[in-house]
């Protein structure tokens, strides 16, 4: 199993990027930390293959950690996940030997893609390491290894709505044992009500979510939404 650490300082987020790895054959959630101190201090306390690293952090950036655990001698792999899509930030990515770098938003199919050529290079340098050295075939192998296809394309949200946001929506329905309004919905993921509402409404025309009518004594009926998607 592949170790990874998930750096997000938000808890949200940190939670979704977490359920997607868990959902790549080979992989596993080791830690998750919301700073560069808890990602420094859980790196130290277990060693981690790999890191999903957010760049925006609240007390240094995550380009300033991954440099700091260089100088530590930690050696775990880092993907880049991040709002920053600056050219500077992504070349400084590069020079500190990040594999990947993820845009926010992206999709489950994205990072997917990104962990399974991770998971393929390590195959490859094991095989390789078992020579002791490496001729051009094997280094062409292991450059190789990290090229990614993009995933086949699929109606993405619309616009004004993130995948993460989406994937919340849908985790907290899936897990009720009975419908909810757009008000508990809002009280469970932390949305305002009218962002939950507008949510709520896409999902149940997209036929992911089923819409029921609770009728009370007086006034209009309150609209819940219970999980139906597979």
């Amino acid at each position: 199993m592949i170790d990874v650490l998930v750096v997000d300082d938000d808890f949200r987020v940190a939670e979704i990027n977490a359920k997607f790895v868990g959902k790549v054959p080979g992989f596993r959630v080791a830690a998750r930390a919301h700073s560069a101190a808890q990602a420094l201090d859980a790196a130290g306390r277990e060693p981690v293959d790999l890191i999903l690293l957010d760049h925006y952090l609240p007390d240094r950036t995550g380009l300033e950690l991954v440099h700091q655990m260089r100088e530590l001698g930690m050696g775990a792999d880092v993907i880049m996940i991040t709002a920053a899509g600056d050219v500077e930030t992504v070349r400084a990515a590069m020079r500190l030997g990040a594999l990947h770098y993820l845009v926010k938003p992206f999709t489950f199919a994205a990072l997917r893609t990104r962990l399974e050529s991770y998971a393929a290079l390590r195959r490859t340098v094991d095989r390789v390491s078992d020579q002791g050295v490496a001729g051009q075939e094997q280094v062409d192998r292991m450059f190789g290894a990290l090229r990614t296809t993009p995933a086949p394309s699929s109606p993405g949200p619309p616009t004004g709505h993130s995948e993460p946001t989406t994937d919340l929506i849908c985790t907290v329905l899936h897990q009720a044992d009975h419908p909810l309004s757009a008000h508990e919905v809002a009280a469970e993921t932390g949305l305002s009500r009218s962002t939950a509402q507008r949510y709520l409404r896409h999902l149940e025309q997209a036929g992911r979510l089923r819409l029921s009518l609770k009728y009370g004594d007086t006034g209009r009926p309150e609209h819940r939404y219970a999980w139906v998607a597979p």
